[in-house]
């Protein structure tokens, strides 16, 4: 792997990427808008993705043996990237999200059995419809899924990306399903973790499902690695990237209270009713299988979340 081209990565795992496959030799080229510069010693093409014949053009005659795209959300997306990077590479790796499992922005996804990891299998992007499916029932029986429209459209968007590229591409195809991402390394530009933290420093209550699920869990070092690995590797197809051991939200909300000395306070939400980020009222945190077969190496999750919540409570203070 000589030459890779990253999509996108200018903030928080994408950036640890860069420097990792920087720092491997690799001659990186990042594609972006010119929001953000890459590190040194990165090339840098300034280019619109959803403009087709202006990335042409800022490519030129440009190949590589990888490309990583690490903000491909649509199907259309999808399609002007497998137009543009036909002939010019032989493997593409598109950072996806373990939210095409949930049944809960689907019909057609079918859920998993309480307590059973979900697999890649789960969803199959060649033989998902080009045009997606209805929203899903949720999980609190038949009619629309309760989730906000954005989550859904979210989720949906990243099936049907997956699915194009799944298609007759003229490279090899990898997505790469990330579980929630937290920061250890790097700032958590979505603020999730942070949002815990605030709450429970300032005694306020944390609004939680009955028996909240479990989910599946990565921090920014883990994930970047991963990725690097993986567009190293001859793997084709899916592949679920996550932590061994998947957390609910009660453990995240315990861990910071073992660091600030404020016991979380919980308010049990009815069913249906909107929950705080990753309390989950439906089950799909993913098996982790097929990437501790490939010889991923793979953290536990329990293991790094107090590292985490240090580096959330860190970056409050310096705020």
């Amino acid at each position: 792997m000589k030459s890779v081209c990253v999509i996108g990565g200018s903030r928080y795992f994408g950036l640890r990427l860069i420097e990792l496959l920087r720092d491997a030799g690799t001659a990186v080229t990042v594609v972006n808008r010119g929001s953000a510069a890459p590190p040194p010693g990165v090339a840098h093409v300034v280019a619109d993705r959803d403009d087709e014949e202006g990335l042409r053009a800022a490519l030129g005659r440009s190949t590589f043996d990888v490309v990583i795209d690490q903000v491909c959300y649509t199907p259309l997306q999808a399609a002007l990237a497998r137009r543009v990077f036909a002939g010019r590479t032989a493997r593409y790796v598109m950072t996806s999200t373990m939210e095409v499992y949930d049944p809960a922005t689907s019909a057609l996804i079918t859920p998993a059995a309480s307590g059973t990891l979900v697999t890649e299998y789960f969803f199959d992007a060649a033989a998902w419809p080009a045009d997606g499916g209805p929203a899903g029932p949720g999980p609190a029986g038949p009619g629309p899924s309760g989730l906000p429209a954005e989550a859904v459209t979210y989720a949906e968007d990243k099936r049907r990306a997956e699915a194009v590229l799944a298609g007759e591409s003229a490279f090899a195809f990898v997505a790469v399903r990330s579980a929630h991402v937290l920061g250890v390394r790097a700032r958590d530009f979505t603020g999730r973790l942070a949002y815990y933290a605030d709450r429970i420093r300032a005694g306020r209550p944390v609004a939680v499902h009955r028996d909240p699920f479990p989910s599946s869990f990565t921090n920014d070092e883990e994930i970047a690695g991963l990725l690097f690995r993986v567009a190293a590797s001859d793997h084709v197809g899916a592949l679920n990237a996550c932590s061994h051991g998947p957390l609910d939200v009660l453990d995240l909300c315990e861990a910071i209270g073992a660091q600030t000395g404020r016991a979380p306070v919980y308010q049990v939400v009815e069913p249906g009713e909107p929950a705080s980020p990753f309390s989950f009222d439906r089950h799909y945190a993913m098996d982790n299988g097929l990437a501790a077969r490939l010889g991923l190496p793979l953290s536990t999750g329990a293991d790094w979340l107090p590292d985490a919540v240090a580096a959330t409570l860190g970056h409050a203070k310096a705020a």
